[in-house]
């Protein structure tokens, strides 16, 4: 009797070990699904007179955090080529992504924007139009810089930075080192890009960033604010030129780690 009494106490407690784990197992199974993932992917697309390498400071900082970073070499053509070569990158990605766009390529990530892995949107002294608008009438909404012109449309339809205004006028807070190779390898745009109109908007469903560089010569920093705050974008200032995605990594990466956050 008294081995069967044993017996059978033991067998009660193995059994309620063995709910006890498998509850506490189910628990944690519940918890780790109901949190939510952060977004690893970010895609950063470049603006005109420049490629994607310019985004290698921010890429590495943000690889070393631990996201999975590509990069759109978007040809500079029109804006469907464009478009079409950021949704190519993006349709490569495993899960939602952050799309990142400078300058020209804000116009490229409003429209590409509406694809349905991305998640939010951040832009970097970059253009933001709404339906209907073009690229050319944010140009020309405040006044040029006197440090600042464009080469008209060769035989080609190319347009490019002015070659004797590019230190001053679009990267004036790099070395002249840095803004000579940058001058010497500039990508030109065709200059009919920034007569298309904009078909699909992004950032009226998706929420969007927008980083002002204060000391802006390409694009008016009075520009940016205005077509920041009409979308009802976040606004971050950070003291630089129009290429602060190379001369303040740190502080762009800061804001596109903290659109991944935010939709946690």
């Amino acid at each position: 009797m008294k081995t069967s009494i044993k017996f059978s106490d033991n067998l009660r407690f193995l059994v309620f070990t063995i709910l006890f784990i498998a509850a506490l197992v189910g628990l944690g199974t519940h918890v780790a699904n109901a949190q939510p993932k952060r977004i690893k992917n970010i895609v950063l697309v470049h603006g005109a007179f420049a490629d994607g390498s310019g985004w290698k400071p921010v890429y590495d900082i943000l690889v070393n955090k631990g996201y999975h970073v590509s990069i759109v070499q978007n040809p500079l053509t029109s804006l469907k080529a464009d478009v079409d070569a950021t949704n190519s990158v993006i349709d490569r990605q495993d899960g939602k992504v952050i799309l990142v766009g400078h300058s020209w390529g804000g116009t490229v990530i409003t429209e590409a924007g509406v694809n349905e892995k991305v998640a939010a949107l951040v832009y970097v002294a970059a253009f933001m139009p709404d339906k209907g608008e073009t690229t050319g009438k944010w140009v020309a909404a405040a006044p040029a810089s006197h440090d600042a012109g464009f080469t008209t449309p060769d035989q080609y339809g190319y347009v490019y930075f002015d070659p004797a205004k590019f230190h001053g006028g679009f990267a004036g807070d790099l070395t002249k080192a840095q803004s000579d190779f940058m001058n010497a390898s500039q990508v030109p745009i065709i200059g009919k890009c920034f007569e298309e109109p904009v078909h699909n908007v992004a950032w009226r469903s998706k929420p969007s960033y927008g980083i002002i560089a204060t000391q802006d010569k390409a694009l008016n920093p009075s520009t940016e604010r205005a077509m920041y705050e009409r979308a009802k974008a976040k606004i971050t200032e950070i003291k630089g030129s129009h290429v602060i995605f190379m001369s303040q990594p740190e502080e762009v990466a800061k804001i596109i780690v903290a659109a991944t956050e935010s939709l946690q």
